[in-house]
């Protein structure tokens, strides 16, 4: 009875052990899962941005180029001034242009002296109607050169076409140029032109976002862009796209776009560069903290918490203007609860409290 008594007691001693070991064993597996932060996803209206390298340029650029071939002989204006539309802006010392003026005027008074010499005659029939014609033919012909060289005179002073600033002078007093030469450039920039381009599968898109059964109606219904300056500063004035190309450049793959600033203070320069800003705001959309994502390779994903464990997802998303929050657009539902924080220490299916 005493071995009995002594079995049972034992194995009741074990038991207990047993007992309190596997609750012991069970509170370190619970102390085990961590507490994360986690946010629910909710629908909001947020402003996306599509930002793309530009080239700013004057409304009129227009390259300043001698009519007659000489020397530069004075130079009105100096880089950068501002000039009006006529003003002489060079000099030109034309030789071979006064030359013709002079042989010109020489054959234009042979050739009226001639008519007049010959016009009493055919009236009188000494000659025939016809030999006068052709004196009165030679004396407009001549009367022609004249009127040429003449105006070719006048292109010795070379004005500007338009108001703006003048640019770079690439030529001094003194050197020779021709009507192949460029010696300034004239910059209307009242309003300037910031061109850049898209690709073609962006353009789809693009294009997709905006009201109008054609592309002139859906550039209408564009909203005004933004202009961020080459020092990382927001240009004071919005601006309108105008044009895009009809044609994809075959080289690039792009799309040309051009859309216009006001610039009555003279800030853009024509030249620089600068990055346009097309906004868009869109409603109902799901935003989550970039914190709150991983990536692998192209793919962006968020844990979501189901039950007491998370669930690996990948989501469809485009950064947002403040660099923080990303747009979702597929992955995620309204309502979704997801891991905000300490990404790196989870894994598909780990439980965790919230």
């Amino acid at each position: 009875m005493k071995g009995i008594k002594f079995f049972i007691g034992g194995l009741s001693l074990a038991m207990l052990f047993t007992a309190c070991g596997g609750k012991k064993a069970g509170t370190v597996m619970e102390s085990q899962v961590k507490t994360y932060p986690v946010t629910t996803v909710t629908p909001q209206s947020v402003e996306l941005q599509s930002v793309y390298p530009a080239v700013i340029k004057g409304q009129e650029d227009i390259d300043i180029k001698p009519r007659i071939d000489g020397f530069i002989e004075t130079i009105y204006v100096d880089e950068g001034a501002v000039v009006k539309k006529g003003q002489a802006l060079f000099k030109i010392n034309s030789p071979s242009s006064v030359q013709s003026l002079e042989s010109a005027q020489a054959n234009f008074n042979t050739a009226k002296l001639d008519v007049e010499r010959m016009r009493p005659l055919a009236d009188k029939g000494i000659i025939s109607k016809v030999r006068l014609s052709t004196y009165e033919n030679n004396f407009a012909s001549a009367q022609a050169a004249l009127e040429q060289a003449k105006a070719s005179i006048g292109w010795t002073t070379v004005t500007s076409p338009v108001n703006g600033v003048v640019g770079t002078i690439a030529y001094r007093i003194g050197s020779l140029v021709n009507n192949t030469n460029v010696l300034t450039t004239v910059a209307n920039t009242t309003n300037v032109i910031a061109y850049f381009s898209m690709n073609e599968k962006d353009l789809y898109e693009f294009m997709r976002n905006w009201n109008g059964n054609s592309q002139a109606e859906k550039i209408k219904n564009m909203p005004p862009v933004k202009l961020i300056l080459s020092d990382g500063s927001e240009y004071e004035n919005a601006g309108k796209i105008q044009t895009i190309s009809g044609v994809v450049d075959a080289t690039s793959g792009s799309v040309s776009f051009r859309a216009s600033f006001p610039n009555k203070q003279g800030l853009l320069l024509s030249g620089t560069s600068g990055k346009v800003i097309i906004p868009r705001v869109i409603n109902d959309v799901l935003v989550v903290p970039q914190k709150a994502t991983t990536s692998q390779q192209d793919k962006v994903l968020v844990y979501k918490v189901v039950a007491d464990s998370v669930v690996q997802k990948i989501i469809k998303v485009k950064a947002m203007p403040d660099g923080k929050n990303f747009a979702v657009f597929a992955g995620i539902e309204a309502g979704d609860v997801i891991v905000t924080d300490g990404l790196a220490t989870l894994k598909n299916g780990q439980k965790i409290k919230f």
